[in-house]
């Protein structure tokens, strides 16, 4: 049976944490900022970490990522 690969594309989104988490960065980042408030961009910056609903699927997709 062939090796299992890394889901390329989840690999550039997703970071593990020290922990094992998985980080990810916030949508609704690229454009639009004017009507965004300074808070609301501001919180947009910060990276956030996977919920657990959706922690399972990436981190099978993930399997090979150290």
């Amino acid at each position: 049976m062939p090796k299992m690969k890394t889901h390329r594309g989840s690999a550039k989104r997703f970071k593990k944490t020290g922990s094992g988490k998985l980080k990810r960065s916030h949508a609704y980042t690229s454009h639009l900022f004017a009507n965004k408030s300074t808070k609301v961009k501001r919180k947009l910056r910060k990276s956030a970490v996977v919920s657990s609903g959706d922690y399972k699927r990436i981190r099978e997709q993930l399997t090979n990522m150290k």
